[in-house]
């Protein structure tokens, strides 16, 4: 499908301690994500099930290369292209450029889905459309890669390559008002942001660490006024780098929502 362009200038809502805001740069693909959707297949979101569906992230990777160096007032671009992977599956790629090169790469993929209890984002399941819009497109090693890994991790039959760790799980209770969506969801850029915080509070690395790499497979949601449980499973600390595996759970049934793995270089002063 045709890509899209836009040229941004980095001030406060795109910047934070550390460069370029990682939150702000996945809430902004995201939205591009789901305008290229809504544009590209035309479609009123209504389910062949006669319910509201909405376009849910199953997978994200984002790969940095240099999000630390960006500063106020610089000027980036962000090409994103949308294709569809599956009956109900879309993939989108994001590259951000800067003066000197790329920035970051980000690879997002969706599903939709519907509520089939009012309200209740445990009653989520996958929705059906007889008659979407546009041409499915080859899988290619890249969209098989994030989905194999999404599964093997969900159903515990794969781990990375991490040493194990004994560290206390850190708990949050998402707020309604800064973590949810408009359609009632938890955020998918909201996990993201509970991992660094769980992050800041286990080791509080002091360097603050520029972002590598992410990757965040989503496996459920949660009601507004529940709680949330994150374990660091795997994790490596030493002089150069920092990386960590974090499942998180909802504590009220312990069922694991997301696996968000990170990949993060110490610098030095």
């Amino acid at each position: 499908m045709p890509h899209h362009d836009d040229t941004y200038r980095a001030g406060m809502p795109q910047l934070n301690f550390a460069g370029l805001s990682e939150n702000w740069l996945l809430k902004e693909c995201g939205d591009r994500h789901w305008d290229a959707l809504a544009r590209e297949t035309q479609s009123d979101f209504i389910a062949d099930e006669g319910s509201r569906a909405y376009a849910a992230f199953t997978s994200i990777r984002l790969s940095a290369n240099g999000m630390h160096e960006v500063c106020e007032n610089d000027t980036f671009r962000i090409r994103s292209e949308l294709s569809r992977i599956g009956p109900v599956r879309h993939f989108s790629g994001h590259r951000v450029a800067g003066s000197q090169g790329t920035i970051a790469d980000v690879s997002m993929m969706s599903t939709f889905v519907r509520r089939t209890e009012s309200r209740s984002n445990r009653s989520v399941a996958r929705a059906s459309f007889a008659n979407l819009k546009g041409g499915i497109a080859p899988m290619n090693s890249q969209i098989a890669g994030m989905q194999d890994t999404a599964r093997r991790l969900r159903l515990r039959e794969a781990e990375p390559d991490l040493q194990e760790t004994s560290c206390v799980p850190v708990e949050f209770l998402p707020c309604p008002y800064n973590d949810f969506n408009g359609a009632d969801f938890l955020y998918f850029a909201s996990f993201q942001g509970f991992v660094d915080r769980a992050e800041w509070q286990t080791w509080r690395l002091a360097d603050t660490p520029a972002l590598v790499s992410r990757e965040l497979h989503y496996h459920g949601n949660i009601d507004v006024g529940d709680s949330l449980r994150l374990t660091f499973r795997r994790a490596c600390l030493d002089e150069t780098h920092i990386a960590h595996w974090c499942e998180i759970e909802r504590t009220s049934d312990g069922k694991k929502i997301a696996d968000v793995i990170t990949h993060k270089a110490r610098r030095r002063a």
